[in-house]
């Protein structure tokens, strides 16, 4: 018996990277999966499949977070789909979408979208989820890691810093149900997203120096700690970001 057994989860950017291995991993423990995407239909239906062969349960559900309105098209979505349960009892807000420019590079476009992907999104998304997820219910962010410089992505990182906040406050105002609302901080991971500027043998090197065990890490990894903020064994967990980078700052002491 899985410690997600009855459960219902609802991983967003579920099809690829992190929010993949999240997925899986869910489903793995017991949970009924809705696999949230943007753009990439295989991608997610590969995982839905993935999970299917290994005995879980899954679904798959279309929403852009970059146009207006995605938040009320993904529960849209979900209500029209024949799996879905009427109640939710995990929600992961996972996606996201890397800007790579500076504070020169950024116009107005690319820093509006960033914050629709990276902070709009979850904001609403959640919003919507909360007349649907259960008392207990477990919300878990996937945001980055505070106090590190990342002037390549400002605009990004200054959006995951924005749900980090949120996490706090959100954790406070939903204590008296029960619901428990935490963050993720990924370090550099492996993933698609990754994938081409780890193929590059000094990069690599450089990566995994970053991190105390001398290693990159994997997709899996972070999505462990993901299920654990999404089991029952959290219970007493709330308003907290969890470290997930094989002690990147620990390497920068």
């Amino acid at each position: 018996m899985g410690v997600l057994d009855g459960r219902t989860a609802v991983v967003t950017g579920g099809g690829r990277g992190i929010g993949r291995a999240v997925s899986e991993r869910l489903a793995r423990d017991g949970a009924l999966v809705a696999v949230h995407y943007a753009r990439q239909e295989d991608a997610a239906q590969e995982t839905v499949a993935a999970i299917g062969a290994a005995g879980g349960r899954a679904f798959a559900v279309r929403a852009d977070f970059a146009a207006p309105g995605g938040a009320a098209a993904l529960w849209a979505a979900y209500d029209a789909h024949p799996l879905a349960t009427e109640g939710v009892d995990i929600l992961v807000n996972n996606a996201g979408a890397a800007t790579f420019a500076g504070l020169a590079d950024t116009d107005e476009e690319t820093f509006d979208r960033a914050l629709a992907v990276n902070a709009k999104a979850p904001f609403f998304v959640t919003q919507l989820a909360l007349p649907r997820l259960r008392d207990g219910g477990r919300i878990v962010n996937i945001t980055g890691t505070p106090d590190i410089a990342l002037p390549a992505i400002l605009a990004t990182i200054m959006a995951k810093g924005a749900v980090n906040a949120l996490t706090v406050s959100l954790a406070a105002e939903l204590a008296p149900r029960g619901i428990t609302v935490n963050s993720v901080g990924p370090g550099i991971t492996e993933t698609e997203l990754n994938a081409a500027w780890l193929a590059d043998p000094a990069a690599r090197a450089h990566a995994a120096s970053r991190s105390v065990f001398g290693r990159i890490g994997t997709a899996e990894e972070v999505a462990d700690v993901a299920a654990f903020l999404a089991s029952p064994d959290s219970r007493w967990v709330t308003g907290q970001h969890l470290d997930a980078t094989g002690g990147l700052q620990l390497s920068l002491l």
